[in-house]
């Protein structure tokens, strides 16, 4: 039977074993490949998030803001690196969550698995266990530091990182204070299980953030033009962060 004649179920049924890079190329092949591939809650992406992702986190809320199988998937594909992290940190078997181990006099970072120079990118960050005395969220180069010694906000500690401290509110870069922020009387501090979403905008060079759907400003500017990659660092021991990917962000 000639390929283009198949029924759509058994169509679905091939596209779901196929490699994720193969699925883009198949899309433009015709008008009803691409109709199956762009609904992004078929059986297609499910069979692919079943394959890649662990049965806990597909069962949980922590992807409720990638509603589809294709965003889950998509969100999966840039969570934390394993690979790219301080030796203090491990990911969790559900690939969204970082783990603190209890190490003294010590700071630990991680990167996401994959940096943004172009277009306009979102992704949540949770702190799903005490702050400590610094905890900071933004975004870091490949060049940033992943570990040093002592109890300090890591990220935004030299030029190749950019924080925002949610224990006292400053933003961080280059080892200075950049300010407070977000720039209001009595701002308040974060409480541990809230969404913060993070906003990188490559074409601007901006970087903003979002705390329960709020828009807080602009908190940097001037942005490099090089990888950009999602970031954390942490000093308490047995504390985790949660990230997901969302894509662009959503105006208004």
């Amino acid at each position: 039977m000639h390929v283009d004649i198949l029924p759509d179920i058994i169509l679905g049924n091939i596209f779901s074993y196929l490699p994720l890079q193969d699925l883009r190329s198949s899309s433009l092949v015709c008008k009803r490949w691409y109709s199956i591939l762009n609904d992004e809650d078929n059986d297609v992406w499910r069979l692919h998030c079943i394959r890649k992702l662990a049965e806990e986190v597909l069962s949980s809320d922590l992807l409720s803001s990638a509603p589809t199988y294709k965003t889950k998937l998509k969100a999966f594909h840039h969570a934390w690196n394993p690979e790219d992290c301080s030796r203090n940190i491990y990911i969790k078997p559900n690939g969204f969550t970082i783990h603190r181990n209890p190490v003294a006099q010590s700071t630990d970072a991680v990167r996401g698995k994959i940096g943004f120079s172009q277009g306009r990118h979102a992704w949540e960050v949770m702190w799903e266990g005490p702050l400590g005395t610094v905890a900071v969220v933004g975004i870091a180069t490949k060049e940033a530091t992943l570990q040093t010694h002592g109890y300090i906000a890591l990220l935004g500690s030299d030029d190749q990182s950019w924080g925002w401290n949610l224990v006292d509110n400053h933003l961080l870069h280059n080892g200075d204070s950049q300010g407070n922020y977000p720039m209001l009387n009595n701002a308040p501090k974060y409480q541990v299980g809230e969404r913060i979403r993070v906003i990188l905008d490559c074409d601007d060079n901006t970087l903003a953030f979002e705390r329960n759907y709020e828009f807080l400003g602009v908190a940097f500017r001037g942005l490099p033009e090089k990888l950009l990659y999602p970031s954390v660092s942490a000093v308490y021991g047995h504390t985790e962060v949660s990230m997901v990917y969302l894509g662009p962000p959503l105006d208004g």
